[in-house]
């Protein structure tokens, strides 16, 4: 019987493919890969619509557990003929440079301004990172996000430039405490990095393979092998042993006539 699938959820920006491509390596139980949006990622987990999710924190520690995989740069988003388009590559843009800019501020901000966003923030807080894209398309003004959703939401009318001194946007892998399962450790140790052969592994019931023999078994067959390729008789002599018919071994000199 097929075994019930590990749902795992993640938000947009997040690319789980590596990941999802070692756990079919490694376990029979299948993997499903469900999108979430954001706001909601939490909500899923805690009501179990999914194993575990890899989403933005915070979440709630009390009933939650999350490890931060990594962190991800922001950048700003701006029409191709903004001025800030016109900065170099590897040039950033600082905080000063958005205090004359109008930044729009979504309904689904992953990036935790503890001072508040940066610049005029536009009275209108439109509803989805998507929606904010098409505003600032439409010269509505300029939008910090992750850098990830800037790729997701690319446009030939936008690009983006780094910003210096901004927040970073972690990414975690998160699941309710209380129910913490075997597979859910298994997916730890996979975003973790850890090998299948490690410590803290468990048997996934993956197809074993078949071992190299070592020390005296690798030995014996190596014997084995050698007795084999002489036809486990002895050897017949080289150098210049008599052959048969010819009286040691060489022929008589012919006298001078």
């Amino acid at each position: 019987m097929t075994p019930q699938p590990f749902r795992l959820g993640y938000v947009p920006g997040v690319t789980p493919a590596k990941w999802a491509r070692t756990w079919s390596q490694r376990h029979r139980t299948p993997l499903e890969l469900v999108p979430l949006e954001a706001a909601q990622a939490e909500h899923a987990v805690r009501e179990g619509e999914v194993c575990a999710a890899l989403l933005r924190p915070p979440v709630d520690r009390d009933l939650l557990s999350a490890i931060v995989l990594y962190e991800e740069t922001a950048v700003v988003v701006v029409p191709t003929d903004h001025v800030i388009a016109a900065l170099e590559d590897g040039e950033e843009v600082t905080l000063a440079d958005l205090d004359t800019e109008t930044v729009l501020h979504c309904l689904d901000e992953v990036l935790d301004w503890p001072n508040g966003p940066p610049g005029s923030v536009a009275e209108h807080r439109p509803e989805s990172t998507a929606a904010a894209i098409a505003l600032v398309a439409a010269g509505a003004g300029v939008l910090v996000v992750p850098q990830s959703l800037a790729r997701l939401h690319h446009r030939r009318d936008l690009t983006y430039r780094s910003l210096a001194g901004g927040p970073t946007a972690p990414v975690a892998l998160s699941w309710v405490t209380d129910q913490k399962t075997d597979e859910i450790e298994d997916m730890i140790g996979i975003v973790r990095g850890r090998t299948v052969n490690s410590s803290r592994g468990r048997p996934t019931g993956a197809p074993a393979k078949e071992e190299t023999p070592t020390g005296a078994s690798r030995r014996d067959r190596s014997a084995g092998r050698t007795a084999n390729s002489t036809g486990g008789g002895a050897r017949r002599p080289r150098g210049n042993g008599a052959r048969p018919g010819r009286p040691g071994g060489r022929r008589p000199r012919r006298g001078k006539r």
